[in-house]
């Protein structure tokens, strides 16, 4: 077994990391998250909802200038990928990361104080992140920001995002939330190719017609803000299932998995 020691001269060789290494490497960005001051957490997850639009733009220009062919669907999805490349690479609060990233050094070291903290976190986060994204829908569409022939594409988009039946939207969630941890569990290993990392699977997340908490909450405020979406209908339809589906795939499916494998190999809290 590994002692503490260890993994530290390890975590440093990028090309040597292991089941172990990697899990140690998200554990201690998870801690910093959290010891991170609660305002920075706060401007951190309104630059993410605002940038995370750029995935309901990206796909929209693709959507309104390509040429209505059978293979259109597949590269307007990667417009998807664009919000996502920008808040990752760009070390903004996205709640979905947090899934994992803050939950594993609960897992490493499981207590009330440490629960209650990533609870506060995930809290903060999110509704900052929902905060960005009110802001940018509504500059969407009621401002000159953006061209006016991108407001259909913007508009059928919201539309289908929000529009599943709500077991339909928490069941497409749970691949959502697994991909996004994935993502965050390769990109110690993918040093040089985080670009691309990101680029395939979140266009995977698109192309499979899953559903986002962040990015959708673009489209679901776009739709909110010009009264096209009831409250409560938002609430129960979309964003409460889609919030429990990526939570499911991003902690109990993907982070107890990615412990189960490390449990009897980490040393023991100090």
């Amino acid at each position: 077994m590994p002692n503490g020691s260890d993994v530290d001269t390890v975590v440093e060789d990028t090309e040597k990391l292991s089941s172990l290494h990697i899990f140690e490497v998200i554990r201690r960005d998870g801690q910093e998250e959290l010891d991170r001051p609660k305002a920075s957490l706060f401007w951190s997850g309104i630059a993410a909802g605002l940038m995370i639009s750029l995935s309901v733009l990206g796909e929209a220009i693709f959507r309104t200038y390509l040429p209505d062919a059978e293979w259109r669907y597949l590269l307007e999805n990667l417009g998807y990928s664009l919000g996502f490349l920008v808040v990752i690479l760009g070390r903004m609060q996205l709640f979905t990361e947090n899934t994992i990233t803050t939950v594993l050094p609960v897992m490493r070291e499981p207590n009330w104080s440490m629960f209650q903290s990533t609870l506060l976190l995930w809290g903060i986060v999110l509704f900052a992140n929902v905060i960005g994204a009110f802001l940018v829908a509504t500059a969407f569409a009621y401002g000159s920001f953006i061209p006016s022939e991108l407001l259909p594409a913007i508009t059928a988009l919201s539309e289908h995002a929000t529009g599943f039946a709500p077991g339909v939207a928490f069941q497409r969630a749970i691949p959502a939330g697994i991909l996004v941890a994935a993502i965050v569990w390769m990109l110690p290993q993918s040093e040089g190719f985080e670009f691309f990392v990101i680029l395939i699977f979140t266009w995977l997340i698109a192309a499979g017609d899953f559903t986002h908490i962040v990015a959708g909450s673009v489209e679901m405020a776009f739709l909110m803000v010009q009264g096209a979406l009831p409250l409560d209908q938002a609430l129960w339809n979309f964003f409460v299932p889609v919030l429990a589906g990526n939570v499911l795939g991003g902690t109990a499916i993907f982070a107890l998995l990615a412990f189960g494998q490390v449990r009897r190999e980490l040393p023991k809290a100090e």
